[in-house]
């Protein structure tokens, strides 16, 4: 008890200020207009609606350079004849062309502004080509400070490719880079070397044999993708296939390795139909059937590139090895399949409008994991699992970010966010209903991009209870919930304390072996407890603290 306390004490004292609501207040943050530009919508983006892309470029391994164009279809949803397209530094736009005539340009940063010559009537559908190129970022330390990644493989061949989350799709080519506005499908053509191959998102067009020895690979992205799930992956790749007996029918499943490494992944990937089989029991069909789901071998960790999983876990369980949960059970499956994968449930089909909320992506899919575990071992296994990543959690910062100025919350959205999605099914205390409310939330998100009030919104009304204190609690604020108590005359009492303002969640409790719910809110309650050896123990499923002011 005292052990939990002096943690608590720990939390609070790094809070800053706490507002009226009792809600964390956020400060010493600065911010340029840059990070406004790349995080909020802008008038020169909110005027028109992207629907296609046509990224056609040519990827020179010798140079470390990549250049092409980018053709942009869009609608006209208000009169506006200035454009905001994004290309970050040193990459340069070389000229931009509509209907046959060159646009006049500026460049504000990472920001170019388009200035249109012809109409942009309401309702119109109008295309524009960007062409450019350059030496774009090389990636730092992928997948977290991405870039492009220019490395070479056992047999000195290249082996390349593509992250980019939170830094931006413009650091290698240009678009409207915005979660908000996914387009709606896309063509990648990839021209590479004759030795090497590339594979993309989407499936597989044509792969065209150039006058230069070259080759050009076409990938057709058919369903809406958000711009950071584009990508490019070159080397010199083997490859197999299979079909998975889904909920949606066939889905093709392709795998591509580097040479050396086809043997153990024929072994290892064994994992892809295991994952899809616990994931469309959860959470519903795999949502890009027509694309097909591809598993790709990178010179990083991995990512979740939509129906181009990236995979870098070197063909081992765990995260690298480890086991992130310290209980065992993360050994039972390699963690970047299961993870990156669960993405293309929550962050390529329901996708966050805005960065600030990038726990709609990590928390569900850090809660996956368990429900992977428990799918094949258990729910005590999955529930063990989930509880053991809580060593990971720092409650140092909000789980939710700044908005418009492209920033992520803290990494507390993974541990902390899974425990708070398990703390919350606790409250729902029905499985079957619980897996019907994420079974749904894929189905009334589908192919959509959200914010947090829709998913709050959304739980709130499913599980029939206002979940606002609670979220308040466990997505922006830092203090973990402690149920404070005391044994007096044969009553209990107890109240929730270091919490917001309002919050009202209620608790399983064990009191002498007995099971009870408690419906605690911040003032006091009592209840009869007329026991000869008063104690009281929470539901560890619950991601809260206690306190017993007896002892």
């Amino acid at each position: 008890m005292k052990k939990h306390f002096f943690i608590l004490c720990i939390a609070f004292a790094s809070i800053t200020s706490i507002n009226a609501q009792g809600l964390l207040s956020k400060s010493n943050v600065v911010f340029t207009r840059q990070d406004s530009l790349r995080g909020s919508i802008t008038k020169e983006r909110a005027w028109w609606d992207v629907k296609y892309y046509h990224l056609n470029i040519k990827v020179n391994p010798s140079d470390s350079t990549i250049t092409g164009s980018n053709t942009i279809r869009y609608k006209v949803i208000n009169e506006y004849n200035r454009m905001q397209i994004d290309l970050q530094n040193p990459m340069e736009i070389d000229k931009v062309i509509q209907d046959g005539v060159a646009l006049k340009y500026t460049r504000e940063g990472n920001a170019f502004f388009i200035e249109l010559i012809a109409s942009q009537k309401v309702g119109l559908t109008k295309e524009l080509t960007v062409f450019y190129g350059g030496k774009p970022k090389i990636a730092v330390n992928p997948p977290w400070d991405g870039g492009i990644t220019w490395k070479k493989d056992t047999n000195g061949k290249s082996f390349i490719a593509s992250s980019c989350q939170g830094l931006g799709a413009s650091v290698w080519w240009p678009n409207k880079d915005h979660m908000y506005d996914e387009v709606d499908n896309m063509l990648i053509s990839v021209n590479v070397p004759k030795n090497l191959t590339d594979v993309s998102n989407g499936r597989l067009q044509s792969v065209k044999q150039q006058k230069d020895g070259t080759k050009t690979y076409n990938w057709y992205v058919s369903n809406p993708i958000n711009n950071y799930g584009v990508n490019i992956n070159i080397g010199d790749y083997v490859t197999f296939s299979e079909k998975f007996k889904g909920e949606k029918g066939d889905l093709d499943c392709t795998y591509y390795v580097l040479r050396d490494n086809l043997t153990k992944a024929k072994k290892h990937f064994q994992d892809v139909p295991r994952m899809l089989k616990a994931f469309e029991h959860w959470f519903g069909p795999y949502p890009f059937y027509e694309d097909s789901y591809k598993l790709v071998e990178t010179p990083y960790l991995g990512m979740e590139h939509q129906s181009s999983v990236t995979y870098g876990n070197k063909f081992q369980n765990g995260y690298l090895g480890r086991d992130l949960s310290g209980t065992g059970w993360g050994l039972k499956f390699d963690f970047i399949i299961i993870h990156e994968s669960g993405h293309e449930w929550f962050a390529n089909n329901i996708t966050y409008k805005d960065i600030a909320d990038m726990w709609i992506h990590e928390s569900f899919t850090n809660y996956s994991e368990s429900l992977f575990v428990e799918y094949f071992y258990g729910k005590d296994a999955g529930a063990e699992y989930v509880r053991g990543t809580r060593k990971g959690i720092k409650n140092d910062n909000p789980i939710i970010g700044n908005y418009d100025v492209n920033n992520e919350g803290s990494g507390d959205m993974y541990p902390k966010g899974g425990n708070m999605l398990h703390t919350l099914r606790q409250i729902v205390n029905d499985d079957e209903k619980w897996r019907g409310i994420l079974r749904g939330l894929n189905s009334t998100f589908y192919h959509q991009t959200v914010t947090t009030k829709q998913i709050e919104d959304y739980l709130s009304q499913q599980v029939g209870i206002d979940l606002n204190s609670f979220f308040n609690q466990y997505l922006r604020d830092i203090r973990i919930p402690t149920l404070e108590y005391f044994f007096k005359e044969g009553k209990l009492g107890y109240r929730w304390t270091n919490c917001v303002s309002g919050f009202n969640m209620p608790v399983k409790i064990t009191l002498d072996g007995t099971e009870k719910l408690l419906n605690p809110t911040t003032e006091w309650n009592r209840i009869e407890a007329k026991m000869e050896t008063p104690k009281l123990e929470i539901d560890k499923d619950f991601y809260v603290a206690s306190f017993n002011i007896t002892e």
